[in-house]
């Protein structure tokens, strides 16, 4: 990380110097209100904003919380242990990410002065440019959305280990200077980042969650879905799970379990979702469509595609004219 901004973040905060001076805990009063301990947006953010940051509070344990916003912590140096939902430990290491959505719960142990991490505070709605500039549906994406935005995914963390990815240190650097700097109209430039980390997770999405015993099931179901973003034309049940090293039947519960589909219904959506794509940014007929995306049966082809999009892809491209 650059030294001039390391140093800015390395700076002790009015609350560490409390700590260092003898208080015993934290302030939760900068942080919420109510008695159950959720740290509250709205003593983080000015108003209108969507996203902001604050290093971590070293030099104590941090208690057992939640947010009522998404929170992506960045390890710019050192180290800092994580426990969520009361089980998981996570050890965070230069360069680490980790996302949590507003249902995970997290303690952190206490920090020694060179441990710097950044909290960065983002209400959900930050991320609707974000993910559309992900240039086209697709399952991990849809995953990846589940996983921070809604209330009943299966999976709410998400731990990168980006430490060797120059592009996600460069991206994460690049925000953290523009929130530090706090200059005008950076609001774009930060969601346009934020969407451009997001397509380097999906192309690294092996790397998530891949080291956490309790995080198992859910960094296959990655595997799986990014085998399927780019395999979705002839690939195969038994194909990924004889790579994975797994029997089909286990591959098949895991995806159901936590994504509500099985293999073939999300090979499926994929093959659909890419057909609009070429329908809405190319030329191609409807047939050649077909054949890119792996359909044979053309009948069965515009059923699924009517079933799904309640009009033929001719239609459906009659909103897309191309010139």
């Amino acid at each position: 990380m650059n030294h001039r901004l390391l140093e800015k973040l390395r700076q002790i905060t009015p609350e560490e110097q409390a700590l260092l001076n003898g208080r015993p805990d934290i302030q939760r009063e900068l942080y919420t209100n109510k008695k159950d301990f959720i740290i509250d947006s709205r003593f983080l953010l000015s108003k209108g904003k969507l996203i902001d940051i604050r290093p971590h509070t070293r030099f104590a344990h941090f208690p057992r919380h939640r947010h009522n916003y998404v929170e992506m912590v960045y390890m710019c140096s050192g180290s800092t242990t994580h426990i969520i939902n009361g089980t998981d430990r996570i050890l965070l290491n230069e360069g680490d990410l980790l996302f949590l959505n507003q249902n995970v719960t997290q303690e952190i142990e206490p920090a020694k002065e060179t441990d710097i991490a950044v909290n960065f505070i983002i209400l959900p709605e930050f991320f609707d440019r974000a993910f559309n500039m992900i240039e086209q549906e697709n399952v991990l994406r849809d995953f990846l959305v589940s996983t921070l935005s809604q209330d009943t995914s299966l999976t709410n963390y998400l731990h990168f280990e980006a430490q060797n990815i120059l592009p996600v240190q460069n991206l994460i650097e690049n925000m953290i200077w523009t929130l530090t700097e706090e200059k005008s109209g950076t609001n774009t430039i930060n969601q346009t980042t934020m969407g451009l980390l997001f397509l380097n997770l999906s192309a690294f999405a092996e790397n998530i969650n891949r080291n956490h015993p309790n995080q198992y099931e859910q960094s296959l179901v990655f595997s799986v879905l990014k085998y399927i973003e780019t395999h979705y034309k002839s690939g195969t049940l038994s194909d990924i799970a004889g790579e994975l090293h797994q029997e089909t039947y286990t591959v098949s519960r895991l995806l159901k379990k936590h994504t509500g589909s099985n293999f073939k219904e999300l090979l499926q959506q994929r093959k659909l979702q890419q057909a609009v794509y070429l329908l809405s940014q190319t030329t191609l007929t409807a047939d050649a469509v077909m054949e890119a995306v792996g359909y044979e049966n053309s009948s069965y082809f515009y059923r699924k595609f009517k079933e799904k999009y309640h009009c033929s892809p001719k239609e459906y491209r009659r909103g897309f004219p191309l010139h």
